[in-house]
C-alpha cells in the first residue's frame, strides 16, 4: 500500500488508515475476536496508522485498541485524542497531563505516536467549542510538555469547528499535523467550493497545512457514510451520523450523494464509496484517509479501493464541478 510522509514528522504511513472510532463501530461496539482479526488484517494489507479518541464509546476504542495491540505487537502509528468541556478551561494544563495518563492507561502503553486536541475550534469559546486563541496560547505548550516528557512523539488537532479558526491554527504552525474535512460532497479544504454546495468553506485547508509542512489526516471521507448512497446503517455503526461541514442533514447527504452515481454508472469506479475514496486520495496534499469500519468487507472494500489509485482528473474536476 502506497505510504505518504506525514508532514515534518517525517513519518511514513499508509494512504489509507484505521479509523477506531463509533461512527463504524467495530472497535467500540465490535466482538474481541472481530476487532483482533481486523487490525491483524489492516495490518496484512499494509495499513499502519490507526487513530483514535478518548470520546470514542467512552474509552472503550482505546482500552479494545490496547488489547489488541498488546496481543499482535504490530509495527505501527497510532494517535488518540482527548477533549475539554468548559468546566475544565481552569485547569487546562492538567487536564490535558491527566486525559493523557488516562488514554495511556487505557491502551496499556508509556507513549503514543500523535496526541491531538478533539475540540471544535472557534472564534469564541462556549462548552465544547474551544476558543482558538486558547488552543494556542494554553493548550499547545501543554501539549509540548508531555512532548518533552516522552509521552508524545507529536500534536496535532481535529479540523473541525469554524473555517477561520482553523485555518488561523495551521497557519500558526503549532502543531505537526491536522486532520482535515474532505470529501466529495464537500472538497473545499482542496480545491474552490462547488457553487451552490450548501456547507462550509474550508477555504482550501490542505494546501495551507502542505504549505506549513503539517501532515493531514482526512476524516469524514465517506461523509459519516451518506457516499455509501443508502442512509441504512450496520448494527454495530453509530445509527444517527450528525454531518460536519456538509448538508444540513444526513438524509440531504444521501440524495447529494446518489447525483455521483453517473460516474459508477460509467464504470469510472465500481461504487460509488470507491469513487469517495479515490476521489479524497486524488488530493496530494491528503497524506492519510481514514475510515471507520463496522465488518471486515468494509476494510477489505477501501483497500481495494485505494489500490486501484487516485481518481483520473477528469473524474475529479466533474465531482467539483464549476467553482
Amino acid at each position: 500500500m502506497q505510504k505518504r510522509r506525514l508532514g515534518r514528522t517525517g513519518l511514513e504511513i499508509s494512504v489509507l488508515g484505521f479509523g477506531a472510532g463509533a461512527v463504524g463501530g467495530l472497535m467500540t461496539r465490535g466482538a474481541p475476536a472481530d476487532q483482533e482479526h481486523a487490525i491483524a488484517r489492516a495490518v496484512e494489507l499494509g495499513i499502519n496508522y490507526i487513530d483514535t479518541a478518548a470520546l470514542y464509546g467512552d474509552g472503550e476504542s482505546e482500552r479494545n485498541l490496547g488489547r489488541v495491540l498488546k496481543a499482535l505487537k504490530p509495527d505501527v502509528v497510532l494517535g488518540t485524542k482527548f477533549r475539554l468541556k468548559a468546566v475544565d478551561r481552569s485547569r487546562i494544563a492538567a487536564f490535558v497531563a491527566q486525559s493523557m495518563d488516562e488514554s495511556l492507561g487505557r491502551l496499556g502503553m508509556d507513549h503514543v505516536d500523535l496526541f491531538q486536541l478533539h475540540n471544535p475550534l472557534a472564534a469564541s469559546d462556549g462548552d465544547d467549542r474551544m476558543d482558538v486563541e486558547i488552543a494556542l496560547n494554553e493548550v499547545v505548550p501543554a501539549l509540548q510538555k508531555l512532548q518533552k516528557a516522552g509521552k508524545t512523539r507529536f500534536i496535532g488537532f481535529s479540523g473541525v469547528g469554524e473555517p477561520a479558526a482553523i485555518l488561523k491554527a495551521i497557519d500558526s504552525r503549532a502543531f505537526d499535523t491536522v486532520q482535515v474535512v474532505f470529501n466529495a460532497l464537500n472538497p473545499s479544504a482542496g480545491g474552490p467550493m462547488p457553487k451552490d454546495a450548501p456547507g462550509l468553506d474550508y477555504g482550501r485547508s490542505l494546501d495551507r497545512a502542505g504549505a506549513a509542512d503539517m501532515g493531514t489526516i482526512i476524516i469524514r471521507a465517506l461523509a459519516g457514510g451518506a457516499l455509501s448512497g443508502t442512509g441504512a446503517r450496520h448494527p454495530l455503526a453509530m445509527q444517527v451520523v450528525p454531518p460536519i461541514g456538509s448538508a444540513p442533514d444526513f438524509a440531504g447527504d444521501v440524495v447529494r450523494a446518489r447525483h455521483l452515481e453517473p460516474l459508477v454508472h460509467e464504470g469510472v469506479a465500481g461504487s460509488l464509496t470507491e469513487l469517495a475514496q479515490r476521489f479524497v486520495i486524488a488530493n496530494p496534499d491528503a497524506t492519510t484517509m481514514l475510515v471507520g469500519y463496522s465488518t471486515l468487507d468494509q476494510l477489505e472494500q477501501a483497500a481495494a479501493a485505494v489500490e486501484k489509485g487516485p481518481l483520473p482528473q477528469a473524474a475529479v474536476g466533474r465531482i467539483i464541478g464549476p467553482a
